[in-house]
């Protein structure tokens, strides 16, 4: 299914106001350059802007007149291109490098007109994409529209924490103290800061009432056992969770990921050694803790809530964005477990099994026997390798916080790339379970 008249007639009223929006987004920020063009590129990016809101403004009169020919859409084409390059692995690997290239050259995307041209770029692909209907009606359903906002807000967030940092990684690269330094002056919390959030209370209260009333709950018939949905959903916040399923057993997924993330974030005020940063904004100083907690944040969470929300249809199928959401589509699966791998696929052998009538210990004897490679190859993983980095790459971090310190966090960030590396796993080789204990219902 893509785009049809009628539906276009249906959304170019919205498509109108949503052009006109952006138009006056870059209108505003026009003139505010323009006033202050007496700064370094001022008024040349103010006349850029201005254009901008030009065009918006065109798109936002070609999207009212109605004719569903004139609405700006995506061609054909190019939906269909990104509908066949749609996968888990190119998704994955795809918001891995922008992560990587947005840290790595981070003073450059910190710069406004930058972060600016990258929202307006943002919003017009969303916009031309909103005239196709398969994609309209995922990002437009009523309950996934407040996570098409959380996710513009992060960004917004993650690039004010991160254009903070580097102008405070300058500061003190020239010998001068960060700006949080600069005013630091204490407040009263009355009425300062109470004031402050009973204003924010009140704005944010009055928000939400509009917000209610314009675009209302999705409220469906009440729960019956005898028909379910289908794709059947966490809450959005639990989407990463669901997504995890896919790959680790439900104990793992569901019971042990999560409370090694709580443990973790407890663990951190005591595994932290490094005591700069307290209180200021900075990457540079901090770089080791900042990649790793953006890391297990952005990509091993918000993309995998992205994923969830999005791109899992009917069946947890992964579907293009432009794709039609059919309960019919079929996923060929051939995932095989490691020991199935280890002994019938290399040495050409039956799984090792014990004799009928054998008692309790040999039964276990041989279950170990079956699940050697894998119990091999976790060992070596969250035993050996620990040590090996102790002497190698981490031997400065292992020098400073002692031996327990250092094994619990460690462990912790073993335990924390297990997930993309399983992922890998599934990818590449079709690797369902390391270690399959049926018997027992132990999975990993």
């Amino acid at each position: 299914m893509h785009s049809n008249g009628l539906f276009l007639q249906d959304v170019s009223g919205f498509l109108g106001v949503y052009y006109t929006s952006i138009a006056l987004m870059n209108g505003v920020a026009a003139v505010l350059l323009w006033r202050n063009s007496q700064q370094k590129g001022g008024f040349l990016w103010s006349v850029i802007w201005a254009i901008t809101a030009c065009v918006m403004l065109v798109l936002a009169s070609f999207a009212l007149s109605g004719v569903a020919e004139m609405v700006p859409a995506l061609p054909a084409v190019v939906r269909d291109i990104v509908n066949k390059l749609s996968g888990p692995v190119i998704y994955t690997v795809g918001t891995m490098v922008m992560l990587t290239v947005l840290f790595v050259f981070r003073e450059f995307f910190v710069k406004p007109m930058v972060a600016w041209t990258g929202l307006n770029i943002s919003l017009i692909v969303m916009g031309l994409s909103m005239a196709d209907e398969n994609f309209a009606s995922i990002v437009m359903k009523a309950d996934n529209v407040p996570i098409v906002g959380l996710v513009f807000m992060l960004a917004f967030f993650t690039w004010l924490a991160t254009s903070q940092a580097v102008v405070n990684d300058r500061r003190i690269a020239q010998g001068l103290p960060p700006t949080e330094k600069l005013h630091d002056e204490k407040v009263l919390v009355w009425p300062d800061l109470v004031y402050t959030e009973l204003i924010c209370m009140i704005a944010v209260s009055a928000f939400l009432l509009l917000w209610a009333i314009y675009l209302r709950a999705p409220l469906e018939e009440p729960a019956s056992s005898v028909k379910t949905p289908n794709p059947s959903k966490a809450p959005w916040y639990f989407l990463g969770l669901q997504e995890m399923l896919v790959y680790f057993d439900p104990w793992y997924a569901g019971v042990v990921l999560p409370s090694l993330v709580i443990f973790g974030l407890m663990a951190i005020p005591y595994l932290d050694f490094n005591k700069k940063g307290n209180g200021y904004y900075s990457i540079s100083e901090r770089k080791f803790s900042y990649i790793v907690f953006q890391f297990g944040f952005l990509e091993l969470w918000i993309t995998l809530i992205i994923l969830g929300t999005f791109l899992r249809g009917p069946n947890w199928n992964f579907f293009g964005p432009f794709e039609y959401w059919s309960p019919y589509k079929v996923a060929v699966l051939n995932n095989v477990d490691l020991p199935q791998m280890f002994w019938v696929g290399l040495l050409d052998q039956p799984l090792p099994k014990s004799p009928a009538g054998s008692s309790g210990l040999m039964q276990a004897g041989y279950i170990l026997l079956r699940e050697s490679p894998g119990l091999i190859l976790l060992g070596s993983y969250l035993v050996l390798l620990p040590p090996l980095l102790a002497v190698t790459v981490f031997r400065s971090f292992y020098s400073k916080m002692g031996l327990i310190r250092y094994l619990v966090m460690s462990n912790l960030m073993l335990l924390m790339l297990s997930l993309p590396l399983k992922m890998i796993l599934r990818w590449t080789v079709n690797l369902k379970y390391l270690v399959s204990i049926p018997e027992f219902g132990l999975n990993f």
